[in-house]
């Protein structure tokens, strides 16, 4: 870890130290880990989730980290493989669109042992991953996998530990509904003192000023730095009148920027046809990136200054405030530029909070104001939620002291099989029937 530490460009902050502190401490213990690292955006979780897996690797175990996009998966391996190298460890990619033959000797190197550090999308989950020794799994982004996923990485070891990372600040109070069964490790200070309040402005234009933006871009271009322009969806839309990549990527190469570099990403792009654009934007062959929100998470390159999102009123705040997290991470000042159709009072509220607040923690609170806490249990993410008393933004205590008492009640019975316990495991299946399948079976 020393030797690790001894290579980054800045010291790890309090928060990255004491999680560390606490993961290791999990790892030392007799059960397995079960631990959500929650962070603000920029403020450091891979090089958190590297230094677990580096101790795991030292104790002679494998550890694997499971993205959910490939462009995630790649940027992970590219970032940690030299770092990794250098203390001798062998780190591998794992995803759906590699050779066959480069896929054959990675699945092998993973199965006798060779591969200390497998770095993959859900390819890791397929049948044919067999690890050696697997001792860490880490789920990055946890919110893009269903628990089901998750536990099918974790299947692949005895009992690994398991570190859940994501990069949505959410309310401690949410938190612990959502993910009562984790301990919390929390990150809200970025690295090097750089804070995204001092080094990137948010500004809602109207369509009238768009120019001003494009003159923005040029600008920055002309200084050597990039620009991201995020458009909600990848072709043209009968029924919805929103901007496109496709359709947008060719106005603005042809009619706005024909003197820039501008390139196309979306998500339905061949792998490798998304590694080349994101190697020539990050090398700086590309000034312009056009993109949807593939790029919302990790993607992590110093020299974008500007990022301008289309149709704004379109995006959650977490999502926005995700997007914005693109630039501010080098040394130069940054701007996140919103076009927005303000036609509801929804669409105002999120415009005004995205622009004045930059905290993520405190936008999660008032996301959650906004939209309703929705279910807390099931896929609906908006609108009235499912507890009948409990206000989860105001009733933090008492949710602390139920939490309490549901992890009593499932240490002495784990699986509700007791007489006391019948009538709860019923009424558990009767309202979260499909939901907690995982649980009731066996």
């Amino acid at each position: 870890l020393k030797r690790f530490y001894g290579d980054l460009p800045w010291d790890l902050t309090r928060d990255q130290s004491r999680a560390v502190d606490e993961i290791k401490n999990d790892l030392e213990a007799a059960r397995p880990m079960h631990r959500l690292l929650l962070g603000e955006v920029g403020s450091g979780k891979t090089v958190v989730a590297a230094a677990a897996m580096l101790m795991v690797a030292e104790s002679g175990y494998q550890a694997a980290i499971m993205a959910p996009t490939e462009i995630l998966a790649e940027q992970h391996h590219m970032k940690l493989r030299e770092s990794f190298e250098r203390l001798g460890l062998r780190s591998l990619l794992v995803m759906g669109g590699q050779k066959a033959a480069a896929k054959r000797e990675a699945l092998k190197a993973i199965a006798n042992g060779s591969a200390d550090i497998v770095i993959g999308t859900h390819s890791l989950i397929q049948e044919g991953v067999d690890f050696d020794r697997l001792g860490l799994v880490i789920v990055d982004e946890q919110h893009r996998f269903g628990v089901e996923q998750r536990l099918a990485l974790r299947g692949k070891g005895a009992s690994p530990d398991m570190l859940v990372l994501t990069a949505t600040p959410i309310p401690r109070t949410l938190a612990l509904t959502l993910y009562g069964d984790l301990d919390i490790s929390t990150l809200k200070v970025r690295p090097g003192g750089r804070s995204l309040e001092s080094q990137v402005k948010t500004t809602f234009l109207p369509e009238a000023k768009r120019e001003r933006a494009y003159e923005l871009i040029r600008r920055e271009a002309r200084e050597g730095r990039r620009a991201y322009i995020v458009c909600p969806l990848v072709d043209e839309s009968d029924k919805l009148a929103v901007k496109s990549v496709m359709q947008e990527a060719d106005h603005l190469k042809d009619r706005v920027f024909s003197d820039l570099r501008v390139g196309l990403l979306h998500g339905r792009m061949p792998s490798s046809e998304k590694e080349g654009v994101m190697r020539s934007f990050r090398s700086g062959a590309l000034d312009v990136l056009i993109s949807t929100t593939v790029i919302e998470v990790g993607v992590d390159i110093p020299e974008a200054t500007v990022i301008l999102i289309e149709h704004a009123e379109r995006f959650g705040l977490s999502q926005l405030h995700q997007l914005r997290g693109r630039v501010g991470r080098g040394q130069w000042a940054s701007h996140c530029v919103l076009f927005a159709d303000l036609k509801t009072d929804e669409a105002k509220a999120r415009i005004e909070a995205i622009t004045s607040i930059t905290d993520g923690f405190k936008l999660a609170e008032v996301d959650l104001e906004i939209r309703g806490e929705g279910q807390l249990l099931g896929s609906r993410q908006s609108g009235l939620p499912d507890l009948k008393l409990a206000k989860v933004t105001k009733h933090m205590s008492v949710l602390e002291v139920a939490r309490k008492e549901a992890f009593a009640v499932v240490d002495a019975d784990p699986r509700l099989r007791s007489a006391g316990n019948l009538r709860l495991r019923a009424e558990l299946k009767r309202r979260f029937s499909g939901g907690l399948d995982w649980l009731m079976s066996g």
